[in-house]
């Protein structure tokens, strides 16, 4: 765990861009979709035509109601778009149509899990705006070409009260809310793609000392790493700077993964720079109440809700509720698997733990393209329920669905062989066996060394090709020792 110096205190506080799953830009009808030729997906309206007005989608209010409502926020009925101006290559108006001193959504909160226990980090507002376009400077030698095809795309920027006091704690706090809006449907969550970014505000102050230092943000990143290693690297940076009699420059500031560094971009802007006034070509938009309640009836099952529900009703540990509640599309496996299986919840979940999740990392894949689904994972788990297979040969059909080898579980259950031995008579001979060829083993048991049943079961798991039920082969070894 990252450390610093005991006499300072370190205070965080995020402002994270969600970018809301609409089809349609938020003032514009052109399309939201990742991934086209440059500037295709840039109307009128986008690249700011003279004349043209810019329509509210109202599907991204929806969406953003959605979230004020997961987190317990007061959501502001009437709320104000706002001009912020600011001139920089992509943005086209040479404005950001955002929301300033009225966002849709007011103060809420969300809790996470720190070493020790839970804690309530402040949301200070969530507020609907457009989003600029893209540099491009890969392809341009000494040159920036400009990519409007984001410009106009709906963003939610949620924006944290300073209570983070490590990297850690924002860290899990930016993990809570990467989970949170892709659990509630409103955002894919793909940092890579940059539909989840991240900026951070990070300052120092001599522990004790009520003022905040003076703030740096570091801006646009886009990986849980990056953004603890980013904000370990900046605190370390301004207390040496403290200590050694000097004062920090509120500024903007890069990280850069490959040097572990961060590098002054440009002065940080106050509010008032940006000369803020409400868009004279966008009224207020006020939300009706039956339109929260209706938004209010399309929240599904919230994840602190799905954990204490998946532990009290179910049985599992916190440990497990936590890794199987993280995710939306992880709770579904889950609950579908347990529909459909009559293995116990926590054979479940231990699978799903185990074997399930480490082939997904070791292959980088999102369980929704996990290539064994839910139904076919049950069907493995009812046949180790009912003794068709051990936990080792369950482990070989596992494979071989994981690769997708012809047929279902029975299938290669039959054409491997691997249907585990249950009859008393066959694990039986096998016993009598191991018993004759290891009396220095059998000696050690009947002298009291319980262990070394271990090494006996395994010993016939061995000559059984691991076909021998383990149960039955641990009774017959006692019995025949005893």
């Amino acid at each position: 765990m990252f450390n610093w110096d005991q006499r300072w205190d370190v205070v965080i506080g995020l402002e994270v861009h969600a970018q809301l799953q609409t089809k349609s830009k938020i003032f514009s009808g052109s399309s939201t979709a990742y991934g086209a030729e440059p500037n295709t997906q840039a109307s009128a309206v986008d690249i700011a035509l003279p004349g043209v007005l810019p329509v509210m989608n109202y599907e991204a209010a929806r969406l953003a109601v959605k979230f004020g409502l997961a987190i317990g926020a007061q959501i502001n009925q009437r709320n104000v778009f706002a001009r912020k101006n600011y001139f920089y290559p992509d943005l086209p108006k040479g404005y950001q149509i955002s929301q300033m001193e009225l966002p849709i959504v007011g103060f809420g909160e969300l809790d996470i899990d720190t070493p020790n226990g839970s804690k309530s980090i402040g949301i200070t507002r969530a507020h609907l705006e457009e989003d600029a376009g893209k540099s491009l400077h890969e392809d341009f030698q000494g040159q920036t070409g400009i990519d409007l095809n984001r410009a106009g795309t709906p963003l939610l920027e949620i924006v944290s009260e300073p209570d983070m006091r490590s990297p850690s704690e924002a860290v899990a706090y930016l993990r809570k809310l990467h989970s949170l809006v892709r659990y509630i449907g409103i955002c894919d969550g793909n940092m890579q793609e940059g539909s989840f970014r991240c900026d951070a505000n990070v300052s120092v102050r001599p522990r004790g000392q009520v003022e905040y230092g003076t703030r740096t943000e570091l801006k646009n990143i886009n990986s849980f790493r990056f953004v603890e290693r980013a904000m370990e690297y900046e605190i370390e940076r301004q207390i040496d700077i403290l200590e050694d009699g000097g004062s920090i420059t509120q500024e903007t500031r890069l990280y850069d993964s490959d040097k572990h560094e961060t590098r002054s971009m440009r002065s940080k802007e106050e509010a008032h720079d940006y000369r803020y006034f409400p868009d004279p070509d966008l009224p207020p938009m006020v939300l009706e109440d039956s339109f929260l309640e209706e938004v209010r009836a399309t929240l599904p099952e919230l994840p602190v809700a799905k954990k204490a529900r998946f532990e009290t009703e179910l049985g599992l540990s916190s440990d497990d509720a936590d890794l199987l509640t993280a995710d939306r599309e992880v709770a579904d496996f889950f609950e579908a698997t347990l529909a459909a299986t009559k293995a116990e919840t926590k054979i479940v979940a231990n699978w799903m733990s185990g074997e399930l999740f480490a082939n997904l990392n070791k292959s980088e894949l999102d369980i929704n393209a996990s290539p064994i689904n839910s139904q076919q994972f049950a069907l493995l788990l009812d046949r180790i329920a009912d003794n068709t297979l051990s936990g080792k040969t369950a482990k070989q059909v596992f494979s071989a669905l994981w690769e997708q080898e012809e047929g279902d579980v029975d299938t290669i259950i039959e054409a491997k062989g691997l249907k585990q031995i249950t009859d008393t008579g066959a694990i039986e001979a096998i016993v009598d066996e191991v018993v004759a060829a290891c009396p220095e083993q059998v000696q050690q048991f009947k002298d009291g060394n319980d262990k070394v049943i271990g090494f006996l079961v395994g010993q016939v798991m061995q000559k059984s090709r691991g076909k021998a039920n383990p149960k039955m082969a641990n009774e017959l070894l006692i019995k025949k020792m005893s």
